[in-house]
């Protein structure tokens, strides 16, 4: 990811550093060498794959998509990174592949912007791209970020490797 001319602040986060990735990984190639093993087995060597097999027709079609469900799992997995910008002009967040383009993040109404600590199961179920009822969050690992506090309780968390950093460039940038 290229850094935008007018960035206070940048940072690119790929998921390849992570220990998910690698339990992504072997769960996506299992899926893949799995059916690829059954489909072989009973469809082009003529061996029914297991005790009970399926027809092969309906074999073909079900290990056809769990085949496909493990290539774009193990892709997304290798192009997802989450890269963060401050701008001049703002706060910018951008998690590939999902994000196509960058999202403006409102800085206008912020209470708060606070480097901290978070416990990412506990708190928001986990890595990725998280929402609930009052709370965002963009992270790929680690546990922590940079907590923004809206004027309505509205929380979104942005996990970085350099939290303070953050936060300090967003408290730069922001309307006072």
């Amino acid at each position: 990811m290229q850094r935008s001319s007018d960035a206070v602040y940048f940072e690119n986060q790929p998921i390849r550093d992570n220990k998910i990735f690698y339990l992504a990984a072997v769960a996506g190639v299992g899926l893949i060498v799995f059916f690829g093993y059954a489909i072989l087995e009973q469809i082009v060597l003529g061996r029914p794959f297991g005790d009970r097999p399926m027809g092969n027709a309906a074999l073909a079609i079900v290990g056809g998509l769990y085949i496909l469900m493990g290539v774009a799992f193990l892709y997304l997995f290798f192009r997802a990174e989450l890269t963060t910008e401050v701008r001049t002009t703002g706060l910018f967040v951008r998690y590939s592949p999902f994000h196509r383009t960058f999202q403006q993040i409102p800085l206008e109404r912020i209470r708060s912007c606070e480097a901290r600590k978070y416990r990412p199961l506990l708190e928001y179920g986990g890595w990725g791209i998280r929402v609930g009822v009052a709370k965002k969050a963009y992270n790929v690992s680690g546990s922590h970020g940079v907590e923004l506090v809206y004027e309505a309780g509205n929380k979104l968390l942005i996990g970085s490797k350099k939290a303070d950093q953050l936060a300090t460039a967003v408290d730069s940038i922001r309307p006072k």
